[in-house]
């Protein structure tokens, strides 16, 4: 139990004496879980969590009503603890899009391709791009399967608008791992590129990410 452990020994006080990197897994996990249960310490909480998952990890694929078969974790701890994989996610993958110049399909691929990690839906990305080729935004805009009916052309290009872009690149991911586009991805592509042309905001590639590969339109001539 947290209380029979000595008040130097505790996480916290750890954290403040060695350092949080120094911390183990199951003394972060204290930290963020903060309390036990009557009849479970939040040390023993914490160790069953570790348990659970099997490694650390593999917290990234946590789910909510996973966590929830835990008794101890409830609603809200399960929501915290969601929160926390979710923003260390987030600090992993950031990037400076300001930054980004795109000079070839690769570029689009060495960028982004960890947004589209272990991902289990399809998620349909836009970058938005000035008129020298620097990311000026990068929007989810739809997920669940790629096609026509859910990804509204209307939405690709207001944004486009709002962000004044001179172009735009779209990528999508295949959690299959097969990148051959599918005729609804071909369909869609076609669709978006004859709204550029129109608009004057060309389609300037459409990307499908694998697991290990990627699938260019613009590099195959399908633009």
């Amino acid at each position: 139990m947290i209380k029979d452990i000595p008040i130097n020994e505790r996480p916290r006080e750890r954290a403040l004496k060695y350092g949080i990197e120094n911390l183990s897994d199951s003394d972060l996990l204290s930290i963020i879980l903060r309390t036990g249960t009557f009849s479970k310490d939040v040390k023993f909480l914490s160790l069953e969590l570790l348990s659970l998952v099997g490694d650390i990890s593999s917290f990234k694929n946590l789910t909510f009503n996973k966590l929830l078969t835990i008794k101890g974790i409830g609603k809200v701890k399960a929501i915290e603890i969601l929160c926390v994989v979710e923003l260390s996610k987030r600090i992993y993958l950031k990037k400076d899009d300001v930054l980004v110049k795109i000079t070839c399909s690769l570029d689009v691929v060495n960028y982004y391709k960890d947004l589209f990690s272990d991902k289990k839906q399809e998620l349909f990305y836009c970058l938005y791009l000035n008129n020298k080729n620097y990311v000026i935004e990068r929007k989810l805009l739809f997920m669940g399967t790629i096609n026509r009916s859910i990804v509204h052309p209307r939405e690709i290009f207001k944004n486009a608008y709002l962000s004044s872009a001179s172009g735009i690149i779209c990528i999508h991911n295949h959690p299959s791992g097969d990148i051959n586009p599918s005729l609804e991805d071909k369909k869609l592509t076609k669709a978006l590129v004859d709204i550029g042309n129109i608009q004057n905001i060309p389609i300037l590639d459409h990307i499908i990410i694998g697991k290990d590969n990627y699938f260019s339109f613009m590099e195959n001539d399908l633009l």
